[in-house]
């Protein structure tokens, strides 16, 4: 029971899937529960990844055959994507670059990221991660096929929803954390939470490699892993820690490298 009480609180944080009434009642919550819940990241990608796939398979069969189909299907379910998770983590990607972007001191950065206003270097960033995003998944179509690319957004939003672990399990939280919302989530996570999240994990590829099985799942999770090290050693040398925005970025620069794995693997 605790188990789906962790799993159904990181639902409610990180998606607009309403968790309320007498469910909300039997979930219950308490930071201690929010904690324990971000071992539950990936299994909350077994869920946006998983809708995510099926809004873009569906697309491709009613769309007109035409080679188009495949973009207007890779836009409409990276819209539909960014929508069920409230652009929680594209909100985080912005911040981490107008952050980190410019070459300011580790204070100065971190008032810049608690800013909610956007500026050039996260716009930047949102948008080109965005249209490599719909472009590498337009590519991935004609290189694969509709049925594989829709497993291959299954995996990529599960992969790169375990890497964020690693940076909570290395990495001290810092920043205001009176006014931090990530906190009491991303304050630590034990052993046994790391190896929950590396189930969802090894689960969601498993079932990705059976169903579609000629597709290059290692050098997709390699590219994921090189998203996180690349976002570790950013966050470690310029914050010397991390914040619930670099939690984010790590997610969606792991997400982009996963495809982009594929390609270059296909």
């Amino acid at each position: 029971m605790s188990f789906i009480r962790h799993f159904l609180i990181a639902i409610q944080f990180f998606t607009r899937i309403p968790i309320d009434g007498r469910l909300a009642d039997w979930v219950g919550f308490s930071p201690a529960m929010l904690r324990d819940s971000a071992a539950h990241f990936p299994g909350v990608g077994w869920v946006v990844g998983g809708l995510t796939a099926l809004v873009f398979w569906g697309l491709v069969h009613v769309l007109p055959v035409q080679p188009a189909a495949s973009w207007v299907a890779a836009v409409l379910s990276t819209a539909f994507s960014v929508w069920l998770t409230g652009a929680f983590h594209e909100d985080g990607l912005a911040d981490t670059a107008d952050g980190l972007g410019g070459a300011v001191s580790r204070e100065r950065a971190l008032d810049i990221m608690k800013d909610s206003r956007i500026g050039s270097y996260g716009a930047i960033a949102l948008v080109l991660a965005l249209i490599a995003k719909v472009l590498l998944l337009g590519l991935l179509v004609q290189a694969s096929g509709a049925q594989q690319v829709a497993w291959a957004l299954f995996a990529a939003h599960v992969s790169s929803r375990l890497m964020p672990l690693f940076v909570i399990r290395t990495l001290p939280h810092v920043g205001d954390t009176a006014r931090s919302k990530s906190k009491p989530l991303a304050e630590s996570i034990s052993t046994a939470g790391l190896l929950a999240g590396l189930a969802w994990w090894a689960a969601a590829m498993a079932l990705a490699g059976w169903m579609a099985p000629g597709m290059p799942w290692l050098p997709a999770v390699m590219g994921a892993l090189v998203g996180l090290a690349w976002m570790w050693r950013l966050l470690q040398r310029r914050l010397q820690g991390f914040t619930g925005d670099g939690l984010g970025a790590t997610q969606q620069l792991s997400e982009l490298l996963f495809y982009l794995g594929l390609a270059l693997a296909l």
